[in-house]
Formats: structure tokens, C-alpha cells, sequence
């Protein structure tokens, strides 16, 4: 077995849910917070991966993407960067595709915290940033390990987004969705199995890893 396609994926779920954690974590702050009827723009915007087909967001980038396109040139020619067909791309697609999956549980985990720590805080004279920092984030770590696996989770088994914008480039956009794709198109299914076995494999146990953190989590915050 080739293990290629499966590592290349951990690394691309690896950076968006990083770079995701980064963009996420401000946006969702906002969203929870703010008091602008622009949000509810912003937050449609934000779902729109849920209910679009990923083959529709995965066609609309890859025109807005390639070189023929003005954003596409602009890019290439100002800062060298090419993001049709190169895992670049694949990066800033899956952010795009799972910012949703991040942003979603950590908006629900800051709207949980109680509006008189808030209130405490303001009293005692933190800044939004301390408030974030000190308060907020460490009595949601339930909703930031939500937010994380999701995006994780989310990013292993993307496929028409990817395809689109990645194609099928051996070592270098080829992540194990797609390989798997191209195992069952060229009939080989023995090895189509064994990717999607791994994949089955892998996914469960990060779950359950997941579940089982949280589980203990609650139980000790019960007995306090």
C-alpha cells in the first residue's frame, strides 16, 4: 500500500485546522458577541459550505483561482503563487470548505459562558483580549476539541472540493479521497478497500478518543 495519499491528507487536515483555530477563534467571538445585524450576513456566509454541493464551491474556486482569471494572475504575478492544481490551493479550499465545521461549535461554546463573568471582567478592567484569553477559552476546552476534531474530521474526507481544485496529482494533491476515486475508476477495488479501511479505521479512533476526552472532562467538572 502506498501511504502517500494518507499522509499528504493528515497534513492538509493538519494546517487547516490550525490556520482554521487562527481565523476561527476571532470570527466566532464575533459572531457571538456583537450586536450588528450584519452578523447574520456574515454567519450565513459562513454556513454556506453546509448545505452547498462541494463540487459547486470546488467550480467556483477553481475559475476564481486559475490564471486566466484577474485573482488568479494578480496572485501569480505579485506573489509567485499558484493555487489551481497545487496543494497551496488544496489548503485555502478546505479552509474555505470547513470554516463552518470550526467556527459553529466555538460560536455555541462562547455563547454557554455565563454574561456575568463577562460583566466581572469588565469590572475589574480586562481587555476583550484578556477577557478572551484568561476567561473565555479556558472554560470552553470542550468546544475547542469539538471545533478541532470536526475540522479534522471534516478535512480527511473532503473530496469533490479537493478534486476540483487539487485534481489527481501523484505526491502532491493526490490525498487519500481521491485516491481512493481513482482505485475504484481504474477497478482496482483490493486497493480501494484497503485505503478506505485505513481511512475507517483512523477516523473511528479519532472520534472515539474525542468522545472519551470530553466524556472524562465532564466527569471531573461534575464532581467539582
Amino acid at each position: 500500500m502506498n501511504f502517500e495519499p494518507f499522509i499528504l491528507t493528515l497534513k492538509l487536515a493538519t494546517l487547516t485546522t490550525g490556520l482554521l483555530f487562527l481565523l476561527g477563534v476571532p470570527l466566532a467571538y464575533w459572531l457571538a458577541y456583537s450586536k450588528y445585524k450584519v452578523k447574520y450576513v456574515v454567519e450565513a456566509l459562513v454556513s454556506m459550505p453546509l448545505v452547498l454541493p462541494p463540487t459547486v464551491l470546488g467550480f467556483y474556486l477553481l475559475l476564481a483561482f486559475s490564471p486566466e482569471n484577474k485573482l488568479g494572475q494578480f496572485l501569480e504575478n505579485y506573489f509567485d503563487l499558484r493555487l489551481v492544481f497545487t496543494f497551496h490551493g488544496l489548503v485555502l479550499a478546505s479552509v474555505i470548505y470547513s470554516l463552518p465545521f470550526m467556527v459553529q461549535p466555538l460560536r455555541s461554546g462562547f455563547s454557554g459562558i455565563p454574561n456575568a463573568w463577562l460583566d466581572a471582567a469588565k469590572t475589574m478592567g480586562k481587555s476583550s483580549w484578556q477577557t478572551l484569553f484568561h476567561i473565555l477559552l479556558p472554560n470552553m476546552k470542550n468546544a475547542l476539541i469539538t471545533a478541532g476534531v470536526l475540522t479534522f474530521a471534516h478535512t480527511i474526507g473532503e473530496f469533490g472540493v479537493v478534486l476540483m481544485v487539487g485534481g489527481n496529482i501523484p505526491e502532491e494533491t493526490r490525498v487519500i479521497s481521491v485516491a481512493i476515486y481513482n482505485e475504484v475508476e481504474g477497478m482496482n477495488y483490493e486497493m480501494a478497500n484497503q485505503y478506505s479501511l485505513l481511512l475507517i479505521a483512523f477516523s473511528f479512533s479519532v472520534l472515539l478518543m474525542t468522545y472519551l476526552i470530553n466524556h472524562r472532562k465532564n466527569r471531573m467538572l461534575s464532581y467539582d
